[in-house]
């Protein structure tokens, strides 16, 4: 019963911060304190005990430490590593199509596109 609630709960976990950002405009420290409220909520409407003791240390930990600033660099620095990381796909599949072998073009591509998606989300992170 434990295991099925706990599958339920991670899976859920995503449609929380979906149901977070859309229901506020915050952003920086506050949108990452108000969405840990929110599942700290949630574990407390299914008991999860253990859950709600270590979203409670995460809580505390940006409530003392995390400033919008520091928050900032760190999402711009994700993003440049990101940047980075695109460019170096970029290179490999140049050179598998130098080679003309479909099966190593195709894995190069989509290593590309799987770069792109995370540039895209760490872009998107800088606008929370």
């Amino acid at each position: 019963m434990k295991q099925t609630f706990l599958a339920i709960m991670i899976c859920a976990l995503p449609f929380t911060f979906s149901f977070a950002h859309a229901a506020s405009d915050l952003t920086g420290c506050a949108a990452k304190k108000h969405e840990i409220e929110q599942q700290i909520e949630f574990a407390r409407k299914h008991n999860a005990l253990s859950r709600i003791s270590g979203l409670e240390k995460a809580l505390n930990e940006i409530t003392e430490h995390c400033t919008d600033g520091d928050l900032l660099q760190q999402r711009q620095a994700k993003v440049a590593e990101k940047q980075m990381k695109v460019r170096e796909r970029e290179q490999e599949l140049a050179q598998a199509q130098a080679s003309g072998r479909p099966g190593k073009i195709e894995k190069r591509q989509q290593k590309l596109d799987d770069a792109r998606q995370e540039l895209a989300e760490a872009e998107q992170a800088l606008s929370l």
